[in-house]
């Protein structure tokens, strides 16, 4: 079973970039949640063997927790995004606090993307929001953050709808480790050695 965003989600926030459709022959992978220092650097390392880069959406705490980490990030060319100060479901929150959290992330990240955790957001905070950065969201989910889902369930969750132009989310967390470090390497291979797809960060 994979998972897609709704169509009429969407349709709802259609400034949002869920995926590049013109492109032929380049996908985005993206992580989200770092950096982590036990995680991180191996997701680096497994990029490094393919050419790629990635985009990786980080939590303000854990970028003022290991600025060494995600200095490694920028360090090795890969693009960073805001994924709020502390992993905050926008839903739950006014809009005040919830830009509160995004612009205290941003003191330590310093990025024009944003990506609201678990995809929740209300237009309400979305409307502010876009007037200073670019919202990306997705249209492929590893889950690989998933207790349930099986590591080779992680990888089908994508190499079984890979296209070109997709954005695909990762976690480079603890959570998601086990899966991660299987579905990974797997992922990597399919996309480069089967489809030959190039793989590069998202820059605006």
């Amino acid at each position: 079973m994979y998972f897609r965003p709704p169509k009429f989600i969407t349709k709802l926030f259609p400034s949002f970039i869920w995926s590049f459709p013109d492109e032929t022959d380049t996908v985005y992978l993206t992580f989200d949640d770092g950096p982590n220092p036990d995680v991180t650097p191996w997701v680096l390392e497994q990029l490094r063997k393919y050419n790629a880069k990635a985009t990786f959406f980080c939590l303000g705490k854990n970028v003022e927790m290991f600025p060494e980490t995600f200095q490694m990030i920028l360090d090795e060319g890969h693009a960073v995004g805001n994924h709020t100060y502390s992993h905050q479901k926008g839903w739950s929150m006014s809009v005040g606090n919830y830009i509160q959290d995004v612009d205290l992330a941003d003191t330590f990240i310093k990025s024009p993307l944003l990506r609201p955790p678990y995809g929740r957001i209300k237009p309400s905070q979305a409307n502010v929001l876009s007037e200073r950065y670019k919202i990306i969201m997705w249209d492929i989910l590893s889950r690989d953050y998933s207790r349930t889902l099986s590591r080779r369930g992680c990888v089908n969750n994508v190499v079984k709808v890979l296209r070109p132009g997709a954005i695909i989310v990762f976690h480079d967390s603890y959570k998601a480790e086990k899966n991660l470090r299987y579905a990974l390497p797997r992922v990597l291979d399919y996309i480069a050695n089967v489809k030959g797809y190039k793989m590069k960060s998202i820059e605006y």
